[in-house]
């Protein structure tokens, strides 16, 4: 669980205001606070933030590092205390309203409670070393369903269910970074496992990048660029799950997944999806044709897969397509 500890030498520079050598301490670490941040506040942007604050604080406090814990837990206390902050701010955000040109939406099953949800680029994942403690395996953890659902929990919990659970951290431990009792994480683990509400594929989701999914996501591009909606259809689960956050509007089970659907296809525009990869899933950045042939983009598609069967489609607006490296938009051919 522990990393190598700081040399003595690469400390001592560090506290005398070597930026290097603070580097040099910091930068193996970034990479995974930043997946610990986005898991606490299910923004990419948002976690960006707190990995930049979080390396300010510790930075500034170098000289209150004692060495009792390793240089990897000091980080994480001050990157979860810096996100338990942040979450008091982005709680008050409020939803978007609907602005997509030429269509209106059909009736939501439902307003949804997270709205503010980003997606994680792949590119950017990288191995978390997970502690003998942790109940979940790293691909499940970064699940935009996963995520969505931590969201809902109370903050307090939602820290501790991630170092506990998710990272591995001991009780002891993750009292010590959250500045509180050992029975106070024991009760706040055991309240937020209990409140943890996920929406449970029927089905496996085939391995990533393997045949299986090829087939399925080839078969989701060809209905989708060809407005072919009886296709597209007969790929969802009978239980799929339709959100687009950062609007509130969500459509659970296919017939209102298939009148969504119908809306986006039916609006007379060309589409072409783009592969990527966000939260360990087949993505595509949706780029629809203008006359001039200019391929404009609109969004990025998350797909989560159950068997055969697409079980839910997540939609961000096209904001998000630059973080996955993909253009705002594409020339005409």
């Amino acid at each position: 669980m522990e990393s190598e500890p700081v040399t003595i030498d690469l400390l001592s520079r560090a506290r005398a205001g070597d930026d290097d050598a603070f580097r040099a301490m910091t930068q193996p670490h970034v990479r995974e606070l930043q997946v610990h941040c986005y898991r606490m506040l299910g923004s990419f942007q948002d976690a960006e933030d707190a990995v930049q604050d979080t390396l300010l604080t510790a930075w500034r406090g170098l000289d209150g590092f004692e060495g009792r814990a390793s240089l990897r837990t000091w980080l994480y206390k001050i990157a979860t205390n810096q996100c338990l902050n942040a979450r008091r701010t982005a709680s008050r955000r409020v939803p978007k309203v609907w602005d997509i040109p030429g269509m209106q939406p059909p009736e939501p099953t439902r307003l949804g409670e997270v709205v503010w949800l980003q997606p994680f680029p792949d590119a950017l994942l990288g191995d978390v070393p997970l502690g003998p403690e942790a109940r979940y395996e790293q691909t499940e953890s970064i699940s935009l369903a996963f995520v969505t659902a931590l969201q809902v929990l109370p903050p307090r919990q939602l820290a501790v269910l991630i170092l506990r659970d998710v990272l591995g951290f001991h009780a002891k431990e993750v009292a010590e970074m959250l500045d509180t009792t050992l029975e106070s994480v024991t009760s706040a683990l055991k309240r937020a496992r209990a409140g943890l509400q996920r929406r449970q594929a029927s089905e496996p989701a085939p391995a990533a990048d393997s045949p299986a999914e090829q087939a399925i996501t080839a078969k989701f591009v060809s209905a989708y660029e060809s407005a072919d909606l009886d296709a597209l259809v007969a790929l969802l689960t009978d239980d799929v799950f339709v959100s687009m956050p950062p609007m509130p509007l969500e459509y659970e089970g296919r017939e209102p997944a298939a009148r969504f659907c119908a809306g986006i296809l039916g609006s007379g525009r060309t589409f072409e999806l783009v592969p990527t990869r966000a939260n360990g899933q087949p993505a595509f950045g949706a780029y629809v044709h203008g006359p001039d042939g200019v391929r404009h983009g609109t969004g990025l598609f998350v797909l989560e897969l159950a068997g055969e069967r697409v079980c839910a489609m997540t939609r961000f607006e096209s904001n998000v397509l630059g973080w996955f490296g993909l253009p705002r938009t594409l020339p005409s051919r």
